[in-house]
């Protein structure tokens, strides 16, 4: 009889280390969420994972310039007068984060976890003096990109 209750013991602490063991290696082939950047335009809010993400390690030219150029991203329509607010999470905002559009630097280093740009001058190319109907905004930290696809959208 008493043999019979050891054995059972036996058996769950084996079943209880099992499981332990299991969950410390389920959680150990999880990868670290990398921080997210959020783009605002009126109502419409999209948030998006990085294009690039290598926490701590600078990117170098030719990865920045890769990571820029991923156009399969989330989308957002911005009308003539809208802001477009871009948020970051604040790890990335205490390393320091600058905004661009179509690879073209937009703003200084930030240091804040947001910005508010003027949506309409977003869309406006420079070089070639004309509105573009679409560009790529991205958000950048020395070891990350995240771009979000702005639409103009004349109504």
């Amino acid at each position: 009889m008493t043999a019979a209750i050891f054995r059972g013991k036996r058996r769950r602490a084996a079943a209880a280390v099992g499981a332990v063991a299991f969950g410390l290696v389920a959680l150990s082939a999880c990868d670290k969420p990398t921080p997210l950047a959020t783009v605002t335009v009126g109502s419409t809010t999209v948030t998006t994972e990085a294009a690039c993400f290598d926490e701590g390690k600078k990117l170098d030219q030719g990865a920045l310039s890769k990571c820029m150029a991923d156009k399969s991203v989330k989308t957002v329509k911005v009308q003539p007068g809208d802001k477009v607010r871009v948020g970051v999470d604040p790890k990335m905002a205490d390393k320091g984060w600058l905004v661009a559009i179509n690879a073209q630097q937009q703003t200084n280093q930030l240091k804040q976890t947001y910005t508010s740009l003027n949506g309409e001058q977003l869309f406006v190319n420079r070089m070639e003096q004309r509105f573009e109907k679409d560009v790529i905004l991205s958000v950048i930290t020395e070891d990350g990109v995240w771009n979000v696809k702005l639409e103009l959208d004349k109504g």
